[in-house]
């Protein structure tokens, strides 16, 4: 019996994020040595606290519905984002914990997982309500003890920025005084309250490196007929957030050709390419990226996904690739820039089509490294680069005397900058994503060709197992 659209729009409409999550952990479990307890263990969410509290809201009060999952406690502190929207729900958040937790292991940074949520539209409320939520959140973690540098750290998400962690911060210096590191309670702050440099780019770039590693693997770019590298590719991105934003502005900036670009209010298409920051002072002006000179309109925003392209960067929500559309998606290149938005059913039916899938747990992880930086940075209480830039400068300096001595050749003064370059914290922090993400890429693609496999994902749920397992084993818990 053939399934019909309808069937399978209703069949994603009801799909279980965290049941999906589950799902592909149960398929790559069998690919590790691991007796079923501890499997069980690994898979479970360890705290899930569910809570409502009131807030007065212009001259009534609001019941105002939250959570905040701890997946894992296999290392702490915990950590994972928290977002604002009306979407929010129990099954949600325990996937994106779930999730955080074998990102971290991937990447090797020594956190546990968790998530966190509040049921609002932040687009209903003034800034000065939206404080108050945040503020009474952050106050009903620190009273179950859900929040500390030592125990959870959360970070922004979908709905959530700078702005907000620095009013979780405040509240909890506020309830916590004399704590030296409290500011590492939470990541993703401004500058000017502890945040470190290149964070807000932190995903989208991270999401650059995976796809650019993965492009510059000439055997896979043959696979799929494609050449190797960046240059050229023809790429879309669904979501013009900060991950779709930085994720298009840097493979513009890599040689790729943006060729369409989706929002919530639809999406443009230009197979000769469109020009981001264009793009974006149109949708400034007008409120919308629909109506770009030379652009074609598509109303579903969700079409914009069927385009041709070579690389598709979905980097809004989950489930947007589902059992209804999967098989239209013409990309050969799929990079997971959002948490979740292929299905189980969608992997399967892009997997057979030939497509290249680099999941979410990987691809998506630049935030949570530089977080990590972050959180380094407010338990050491100094600047990256303060103690070695000038020292750096000043060694390159003798270095470049030196040859320019004994070759009787000077360099030109643009030469002479790049050269004499101390390393700033954006720079460290840079380098230290690039480095995160080209090896975890390779430690991915090794399980993969270990295993004989072709589903990236399942490979990447491989080495994150294997990594907890081992985390677990250990530490001697179990009798």
């Amino acid at each position: 019996m053939v399934e019909t659209a309808t069937a399978k729009a209703a069949k994603a409409q009801h799909y279980s994020f965290f049941q999906g999550v589950e799902r592909n952990f149960d398929k790559a479990s069998t690919y590790t040595r691991f007796e079923k307890g501890i499997l069980e263990q690994i898979k479970a969410c360890n705290s899930i606290y569910q809570m409502k509290f009131p807030v007065r809201i212009g001259d009534k009060v609001e019941v105002i519905e939250a959570f905040r999952v701890q997946h894992s406690h296999h290392k702490l502190p915990c950590k994972g984002g928290i977002r604002y929207s009306m979407d929010v729900n129990q099954d949600e958040v325990m996937a994106l914990a779930a999730l955080m937790t074998y990102k971290c292991a991937i990447v090797n940074v020594p956190f546990g997982g968790a998530k966190g949520g509040i049921k609002i539209n932040p687009k209903n409320y003034t800034p000065f309500e939206l404080e108050k939520i945040t503020r009474r959140y952050a106050s009903e973690l620190v009273k179950k003890n859900f929040i500390g540098a030592g125990i959870d750290v959360p970070a922004p998400d979908y709905g959530t920025g700078a702005r907000e962690m620095s009013w979780i911060a405040d509240t909890y210096a506020s309830l916590k005084p004399g704590d030296v590191n409290a500011l590492g309670c939470v990541t993703g702050k401004p500058v000017s309250q502890g945040g470190v440099r290149g964070r807000t780019e932190a995903t989208g770039l991270g999401v650059f490196y995976g796809v650019r590693e993965q492009c510059n693997v000439a055997d896979d770019m043959k696979r799929v007929g494609l050449t190797p590298g960046i240059a050229g590719k023809r790429v879309i991105v669904q979501g013009l957030g900060n991950v779709g934003y930085h994720a298009a502005k840097f493979f513009y900036e890599g040689g790729a050709i943006i060729v369409g670009l989706a929002e919530y209010e639809g999406g443009i298409y230009d197979p000769k390419g469109l020009d981001l920051e264009k793009v974006v002072a149109h949708r400034k002006a007008t409120g919308s990226i629909l109506g770009f000179p030379g652009a074609t309109d598509i109303k579903n925003s969700l079409e914009t996904l069927e385009q041709d392209c070579d690389i598709l960067i979905p980097a809004a929500l989950e489930n947007v690739i589902n059992s209804s559309n999967a098989d239209r998606i013409k990309a050969k290149i799929i990079g997971e820039g959002a948490n979740g938005p292929l299905t189980p059913e969608a992997d399967e039916v892009l997997l057979a089509k030939g497509a290249i899938i680099i999941p979410d747990m990987y691809l998506n992880a630049g935030g949570v490294t530089v977080s990590y930086f972050e959180w380094l940075k407010n338990l050491s209480h100094v600047r990256f680069g303060r103690m070695d830039k000038r020292f750096s400068e000043n060694q390159n300096n003798s270095i470049l005397a030196t040859v320019e001595s004994l070759t009787g050749k000077s360099v030109t003064d643009i030469e002479r900058r790049q050269l004499l370059h101390g390393p700033d914290e954006v720079d460290l922090v840079y380098s230290g994503l690039e480095d995160t993400m080209i090896g975890s890429f390779h430690e991915i693609r090794e399980a993969m060709m270990q295993h004989n496999l072709t589903d990236m994902r399942t490979a990447a749920f491989i080495v994150a197992i294997n990594k907890v397992g081992v985390a677990y084993e250990e530490l001697g818990i179990f009798p």
